[in-house]
């Protein structure tokens, strides 16, 4: 999976996997003919209070099995952008052979998207929020079917199951499935309504390995909104769907819906222009999906919807304290019907083990909003797990092509700006330009400096991928992957480092990663080298003992030394820890960072040790030029007995050291030869020879 998605971002060959599709029907107590855009899963009736059990429909008409062969989920075009995901159009069309004549008691489905999961992929439960479909995730089921064995709960329209039990339905199920499988988690992903169902099933299930995820959760009903509501509801007639049918024509079939349908087209919408098009698609969807939404909001629902909610609301309010689970709450910034920021923080801080994402420009109906991808936030929360917790290896999950590519967008300023240069070193002791002297094969260990704020791991990063395809997992400080429990924490700023595969580190991961194979990026200056002091660049910041050299030839992995060096020429460090330590509010601040940081080298009594988390004050310079030197590799295959030895362990060590020092002295001493430095002459190259033109550099 990992070369596919890479080769489908940049341009190289594509993989393609098996899987078994097929024609859905969707049970109810009137059985008929239904799209081909779902299949059974189980069905659990209230009435009976039996579960079925797991069936998976997947022939066609005359009852033979379908196979076909399709590309790999994650590098398909749906995954390219958000914008080619299934639309609010999608949502009505589905919808509408779900509510048509919908009868019978509430059951589980899966959507065909996510017949694609992996094997030993965890159980995902949706559960509805007010439309009671089960469809709210449909923007995310084809992400969603890779990592999860996905389930939607649907609540038929006319159904009136009080909250207790659905709550026992939802229980039922998770029973089932964890006595079928003890050693996998099971996902309760609700919102709203849903969301209070899911915290009483995790309260009443203290010893299941369940992990919530509550988008705008239901903590109380805002009376304010919700009161008015009622009253509007209670004088409007009950044969409101027929009415709006009969004022505004909106049958299917009739002319002025086929107009509406083909404004909608995403041609049409073009022609219309930019983000207005959208906003006028979205119109005409609605417009043309009345008698849907009439349907799904009828005036007797809502009511009952309402009483359900004050009745799930209450419930989960009273047994908040018993829930054990692992929690995500995401809540958006501008939901007016349910949220309160300060419930939400009570939320957090009673759950034993709760992390809090805002999503500040957000409405209540989250999942079908433009900008916001679940799956993106679980793995950028370190949320999935096929176990009984997170392992940052095993568990990891390989970017999207979107995903990529917004790393790239991401760091294009910086790339365009600094016109990185690459060097690298052959087996021979040749240096030439790019990264042909990177092997393709792991174990590789890349060891090397930090530049301030490691403003150069996004360009170093992109250009392994897009170069050689190669995959570089950095060892991170553990302070990146802190998820907040409060409600104003913003982590996001770290997210980039967690999706593109950084790992806490530490021995075991080291360990882990070379045994794999893996391309490795470390620092060994770490925070003290990155967060460094005026007058400190270039230099390097290593503990005294060879933390890495023993358990890098344990695996024969190579070792390539390299340097980096242009932090000085794109900005000044004006305010570092010292100048800080001076100013009162910036010293709380910095001592706070630090503390919640915390070292990985306490007790340490050199400058290691003392690691000082605070925001540099920088002041851009026009921008010069970033280059990177990769030495030759250091190969430590059939070296394991020797480096056993304490004193060669320490030279090797220091070998390696020096090689780093003298790759940033090289770079140093050859950049002013470098006609194309500075930002002047670059421009006017490119100007003459193409914006795509590479730029050249000094003579090697």
């Amino acid at each position: 999976m990992e070369a596919t998605l890479l080769g489908s971002v940049f341009g190289l060959s594509p993989v393609s996997s098996e899987r078994v599709v097929g024609k859905a029907v969707f049970p109810s107590s009137k059985s008929k003919p239904r799209r081909q855009t779902h299949r059974v899963t189980a069905i659990n009736s209230v009435a009976s209070k039996t579960h079925v059990g797991v069936r998976r429909i997947q022939k066609n008409e005359d009852g033979a099995k379908v196979v076909k062969l399709v590309e790999n989920p994650y590098s398909g075009a749906e995954t390219a952008s958000p914008d080619l995901r299934k639309s609010l159009s999608d949502f009505l069309e589905e919808a509408r052979d779900f509510v048509g004549d919908d009868d019978g008691p509430p059951r589980w489905f899966s959507p065909l998207e996510c017949a694609a999961q992996a094997k030993g992929s965890p159980l995902l439960l949706f559960i509805p929020g007010i439309d009671g479909t089960g469809l709210g995730l449909i923007r995310h089921h084809k992400k969603l079917g890779v990592v999860f064995d996905v389930w939607c709960l649907h609540i038929p329209v006319r159904d009136r199951t009080p909250a207790k039990d659905l709550m026992k339905l939802i229980e039922r199920t998770v029973k089932s499935e964890n006595h079928s499988f003890p050693n996998r988690p099971i996902y309760l992903v609700g919102e709203s309504i849903g969301a209070c169902l899911a915290l009483d099933v995790a309260a009443r299930n203290p010893n299941i390995d369940l992990a919530l995820i509550m988008a705008n959760p239901a903590t109380h009903v805002n009376n304010l909104m919700s009161q008015p509501l009622v009253g509007m509801l209670n004088v409007l007639p009950y044969g409101v769907p027929t009415l709006l049918e009969e004022i505004f024509g909106f049958k299917q079939g009739d002319p002025l819906t086929a107009i509406l349908d083909a404004l909608t087209n995403e041609f049409a919408v073009h022609q219309i222009g930019g983000a207005g098009g959208g906003i006028l698609r979205d119109l005409f969807t609605v417009s043309a999906n009345l008698p849907t939404l009439s349907r799904i909001f009828a005036k007797d629902t809502l009511l009952w919807k309402l009483e359900l909610l004050k009745s799930a609301v209450a419930s989960a309010n009273s047994h908040i304290y018993a829930v054990r689970a692992e929690t995500l709450i995401l809540f958006s910034g501008r939901d007016q019907w349910l949220l309160n920021e300060e419930d939400i923080d009570r939320y957090s801080h009673t759950l034993p083990k709760c992390i809090v994402r805002k999503l500040k420009d957000n409405g209540h109906f989250l999942f079908f909003e433009d900008g916001v991808d679940l799956v993106s936030i679980i793995k950028s929360t370190c949320f999935y797990r096929r176990g009984k917790s997170h392992d940052h290896l095993s568990d990891y999950i390989m970017p999207t092509r979107y995903e990529l590519k917004q790393q790239l967008d991401d760091h294009k300023l910086l790339i365009d700006a600094t016109s990185p240069v690459y060097l690298s070193t052959l087996e021979d002791g040749k240096i030439v330009r790019g990264l042909e002297g990177i092997p393709s094969e792991g174990p590789v260990l890349y060891v090397g400096y930090h530049m301030l704020l490691g403003l150069e791991l996004g360009p170093m990063v992109i250009q392994f991928l897009k170069e050689r395809n190669i995959h570089l997992r950095g060892l991170a400080h553990p302070m990146l992957f802190l998820n907040g429990k409060d409600v104003l924490a913003d982590t996001q700023m770290f997210d980039k480092y967690k999706i593109m595969g950084g790992v806490p580190v530490s021995n075991f991961n080291i360990f882990k990663l070379l045994r794999s194979k893996s391309h490795v990026l470390l620092y060994p200056g770490g925070v003290r080298e990155a967060l460094h002091n005026k007058g400190e660049e270039y230099k390097l910041f290593w503990p005294e003992q060879p933390e890495f050299v023993r358990v890098a030839s344990r695996f024969g992995a190579k070792i390539i030394p390299f340097g980096v060096v242009g932090e000085d020429d794109i900005c000044d460090l004006v305010l570092d820890a010292y100048d800080q330590r001076n100013i009162p509010i910036l010293k709380d601040f910095m001592e706070e960072a630090t503390k919640k940081a915390g070292n990985l080298r306490e007790g340490d009594e050199t400058e290691l040790g003392n690691q000082i988390c605070y925001l540099p004050g920088l002041v851009p310079k026009i921008p010069g030029r970033f280059y990177f030197y990769f030495g030759k590799p250091i190969e430590t295959a059939g070296r394991e007995q020797q480096l056993k030895d304490k004193d060669k362990a320490q030279e090797f060590y220091l070998q390696v050291k020096s090689e780093v020092e003298q790759c940033i002295a090289y770079l140093k001493m050859k950049r002013e030869s470098d006609p194309y430095r500075h930002l002047l002459p670059r421009v006017l190259y490119q100007a003459s020879h193409g914006l795509s033109s590479e730029i050249p550099t000094f003579d090697i």
